[in-house]
């Protein structure tokens, strides 16, 4: 499978830590029990260790529908094909305006894809890298020839499972499942993918389910479709909860071990794109497997950018010239659920 074209949209409000202390602030003063001042100085430091500094958000004139579209012209004038040339079109990731149906069928219009099949997948941060797995096995039967792949990660607007809600603190203990929201950025991303016999990709996963209420934006009722746990749940139904620190010390081991998986000699590989939840955690990792001095970080400049981040660290690194053509590369990818996996290709 050879990706023809990757492309990261992403919109022009740009916000500082700073910025994001203010936001907590300013929508916590009113309900906050306690020193909010020693709250947001914790705030500070976790923001600052986790080597968090800019993300990007929608400004009031801006859509997410606008970024996919301009990451989509981008990559099919790379990809020097027509939208005709496209028969499947995935979308994927948390971010999203419709339940039902698919989001891809409404992206598909807004586009002009009228002879492209659709449909979504969605597996919290994990999601772009799950369709690429899925998309190399169709592509290998020759179901599809060609693919486009896009997210909008634009999980930052008033009103929605994150901002304000989860920036109202009502003490200090909520810090610990609602930090991972204050360092989200946001992105669109479209990625057009073809089969290529001489582009084998290695994937590897693991699923550990017995985490799975460490990181939630439960629905209206979902009590029913699970076994109820006391962590999901605690900043509302259809917000955002999320325990980073426990993601994090969870994930440590097995992100090592799934990327021991990969049979790649490592020598060979130019870049190794993490996702983006933190560079220091990453960074850890990366230490225990002497291989730090591959990754490539988008945190510090564009935040956690969910499941946009992987995607978005191969076209920043494309644009900066640190991978070319022929280079092998390396995904690396830790998700709510939990999931873990480490994959391997030629670009």
């Amino acid at each position: 499978m050879k990706i023809e074209a990757i492309k990261a949209a992403l919109p022009t409000k740009k916000l500082t830590n700073d910025d994001i202390l203010a936001l907590i602030e300013e929508y916590s003063q009113p309900i906050f029990a306690g020193d909010l001042k020693a709250a947001l100085s914790k705030i500070n430091f976790f923001l600052r260790y986790s080597g968090s500094d800019i993300r990007y958000w929608l400004d009031k004139n801006e859509k997410p529908i606008d970024l996919v579209a301009r990451a989509f012209q981008e990559a099919i004038i790379e990809a020097n094909c027509d939208k005709d040339d496209i028969d499947l079109l995935i979308y994927t990731g948390i971010g999203r305006g419709f339940i039902e149906p698919a989001a891809a069928y409404h992206v598909a219009a807004s586009l002009g894809l009228q002879h492209a099949e659709c449909f979504d997948i969605l597996d919290a941060c994990m999601s772009w890298t799950r369709v690429l797995n899925i998309v190399y096995s169709l592509l290998q039967i020759g179901r599809y020839k060609r693919a486009l792949i896009v997210n909008a990660e634009c999980n930052m607007r008033f009103g929605g499972a994150v901002f304000p809600s989860v920036f109202q603190l009502p003490n200090i203990e909520a810090i610990e499942w609602s930090f991972p929201a204050y360092t989200l950025g946001e992105a669109a991303t479209a990625t057009i993918v073809s089969y290529d016999p001489d582009r084998e990709w290695e994937f590897h996963f693991k699923s550990r389910p017995d985490l799975a209420d460490l990181c939630n934006v439960p629905l209206d009722g979902y009590e029913g479709y699970c076994t109820p746990s006391g962590r999901i749940g605690l900043n509302g139904i259809n917000k955002f909860t999320s325990f980073g620190v426990e993601l994090h010390a969870n994930g440590y081991q097995e992100i090592i071990d799934i990327f021991k998986c990969l049979k790649a000699p490592i020598d060979e590989v130019r870049a190794i794109f993490p996702h983006a939840s933190s560079k220091r955690e990453w960074d850890k990792v990366a230490e225990a497997l002497n291989i730090k001095h591959l990754l490539w970080h988008i945190y510090p400049t564009y935040g956690n950018l969910v499941s946009a981040s992987v995607p978005t660290g191969i076209a920043s690194a494309i644009e900066a010239g640190q991978i070319k053509r022929g280079d092998r590369i390396a995904g690396w990818v830790g998700s709510a659920g939990m999931s873990f996996c480490a994959y391997s290709f030629i670009y």
